[in-house]
């Protein structure tokens, strides 16, 4: 597939150092790691739709009133 196109996207720093150490750790760019996890959840929306995005969202919204 050709690679020809770029999105920005803002993180927090955390999960970019997160995505950093996984890189080093696999011997791949932050770039390669992140086109993986993309590509991952992308089929895993297409399989379960809605309900993928809303689990995370559900997830994230709990840790967030824990803190």
């Amino acid at each position: 597939m050709r690679k020809n196109e770029r999105i920005g996207v803002r993180l927090p720093a955390e999960m970019k150092r997160t995505l950093t150490r996984i890189a080093s750790k696999e011997g791949r760019s932050l770039a390669q790691v992140c086109e993986i996890f993309l590509k991952g959840g992308i089929a895993s929306y297409r399989k379960e739709g809605p309900k993928y995005l809303q689990r995370f969202l559900t997830r994230q919204k709990n840790e967030d009133s824990r803190q």
